[in-house]
Parts: C-alpha cells; sequence; structure tokens
C-alpha cells in the first residue's frame, strides 16, 4: 500500500502520520512537506519524504504517482482565489498519477450563505470533485478546539469570551480526534466509500456563555462573555493579515453556519468524540 499525505509536517498533518503509524508499516507512508528539513525524524524511522510546492503540478504528479489513497490537507492561504488554484493543480495531478482513492479534508463553513473567506474554497472543493471521475471522501472538521489551550490565558486577563457571534453556537473538534478519524477513513475500505462527505464534531454546538462556562470550569478562573464587534476582532487578531480572515469565519458563526453537530464521528470511530470539557481539562492543565 501506498498511503501520501500532504502537509505532512503541519499540526493535522503531523496527528495524522502520528495515527497512521501504528496501523501501517513506516515504508508505506510518503509524506509530502514544505519544508524537508522539518521531517528529518520522519525520514529517520523509514517513511519516505518529499518536497512539494502545490504551485508545482508535476512535482505533486510525482509524488501522488500510484498512491493507494492521498490524503489531502489544504495549504494556509488565506484566500479562496488561491486555494482554488492550489486545488485545481492538486485535481490535474491526481487524474494523472492513478491515485486510487483521494481523501480531503473540508471545513463546516463551506455553505452558500457563507460570508467567511475560505467558505467559497470549500464549497467549491465538494462540487468540483462531484463532477469528475474520481474516487474521493471528504472529511469536513468543525472549528478546532486547540487554539482554545493558548488562547485561555488571554481570556483570563479579559475575564470574557470575545467572539462576536452573539446568541449562536460553535461546533469544536480537536485534532487529535480528527486525526485519528482521517485514519479509520483510509485504512478501512468499507468507511472509504467514493463520494462520501463525513463531519467530524463533538455531541454538541457551545453558545458563548456556555464556552465560556466551560473555559471557566477547565481554568479555574471565571470567564464570561463580552463580544466585541466584528472590527474589532479582526484588528485585534491581524498578525500575518489573518485579521479580516478570521473576523468573516465569525460572521459565518454569527448566522449560526459554524453550529454543525453530526454523529460521523461515532460512525467511524464507535464512539463519540472527547468533549470539549474534557479535552480542555486534560490538555490545559498539561501545560500550565
Amino acid at each position: 500500500m501506498k498511503y501520501a499525505i500532504t502537509g505532512a509536517t503541519g499540526h493535522l498533518g503531523q496527528q495524522i502520520v502520528a495515527a497512521m503509524k501504528p496501523l501501517v508499516k513506516t515504508s508505506e507512508l510518503y509524506l509530502g512537506v514544505h519544508t524537508p528539513s522539518k521531517a528529518q525524524a520522519y525520514q529517520q524511522q523509514g517513511m519516505h519524504v518529499a518536497a512539494i510546492d502545490y504551485q508545482q503540478p508535476e512535482q505533486l504528479r510525482a509524488f501522488f504517482q500510484d498512491s493507494d489513497v492521498l490524503i489531502y490537507i489544504p495549504s494556509k492561504s488565506h484566500d479562496s482565489y488561491s486555494r482554488v488554484q492550489e486545488f485545481e493543480n492538486v485535481l490535474a495531478a491526481v487524474q494523472q498519477a492513478n491515485v486510487q482513492h483521494f481523501l480531503v479534508m473540508g471545513f463546516i463553513a463551506d455553505q452558500v450563505n457563507n460570508p467567511f473567506a475560505l467558505s467559497a474554497f470549500y464549497g467549491y472543493v465538494p462540487r468540483r470533485l462531484a463532477g469528475t471521475t474520481i474516487n474521493y471522501t471528504i472529511v469536513r472538521n468543525a472549528l478546532y478546539a486547540d487554539p482554545l489551550i493558548p488562547y485561555l490565558p488571554e481570556l483570563i486577563e479579559r475575564h470574557n469570551v470575545i467572539y462576536p457571534v452573539g446568541d449562536q453556537a460553535l461546533s469544536f473538534i480537536s485534532q487529535i480526534d480528527s486525526a485519528a478519524a482521517f485514519v479509520k477513513v483510509a485504512t478501512t475500505p468499507a468507511l472509504l466509500q467514493a463520494g462520501r462527505i463525513y463531519t467530524l464534531t463533538q455531541s454538541k454546538a457551545y453558545t458563548m456563555p456556555e464556552l465560556a462556562a466551560v473555559l471557566s470550569q477547565a481554568s479555574g478562573q471565571s470567564i464570561g462573555y463580552q463580544p466585541v464587534t466584528l472590527q474589532a476582532f479582526g484588528d485585534l487578531y491581524d498578525q500575518n493579515g489573518e485579521g479580516q480572515m478570521l473576523a468573516s469565519m465569525y460572521a459565518g458563526g454569527a448566522l449560526g453556519l459554524l453550529a454543525t453537530v453530526s454523529d460521523d464521528y461515532q460512525t467511524i470511530m464507535g464512539h463519540p468524540a472527547q468533549s470539549l470539557a474534557a479535552f480542555l481539562q486534560a490538555n490545559y492543565h498539561e501545560v500550565n
């Protein structure tokens, strides 16, 4: 078998590789990375590592060649146009490289009325794939719970959650749970169904007062909810030019478009995803 994974040194990619290791031979893992020097440990363990650039179609085709399962994790570009161009390069390479099954990462903010700056990309991917003869499966993630851990000290200092989503709820999944589900789908023929779209979420979505209560319990500090405006949120978190993109995501959240809850994780894994409270309790105290 050849399992090819793009973005293998990214946050989710690393978790997928870690979850793959106990299940398949290391020689069956082919890892596409932007910076090979960051993947030396993988090479030392017997995995194949290749430098790939989403803007180099020939490079992609060579890496994808004869993959039994290709797990595609998109780049971190901040606009849909760049990601669509990237995806078209990936898609062309998949079609030329005898890939048996294309397993694609999606996101719940893919609705046609979602103002999120990347919703056009996440909505484009399933529609584009539906018009091909490729064997594909899409795994859509909810919001990652992981960034809440390093964010908690700031929220404690502010005494408030400030997400500008009003009375709407947000849905989460941890990266380790997402990775476990990706790997289970990738290695289980009965789950790797052509055209199937799975959605990974915890068992409930959280309104902001509910989220504040869970964060308060995890940290032992009192945290409330006092939203800022979308403009203020974008200005506050504009590191690396991400402010507008993040604000647009929460604009979608304010419309109720980030509140999706699904039982697909249980279908895949046979048990529910770890709850947000349990995830925060375990991980916040580990790092604080």
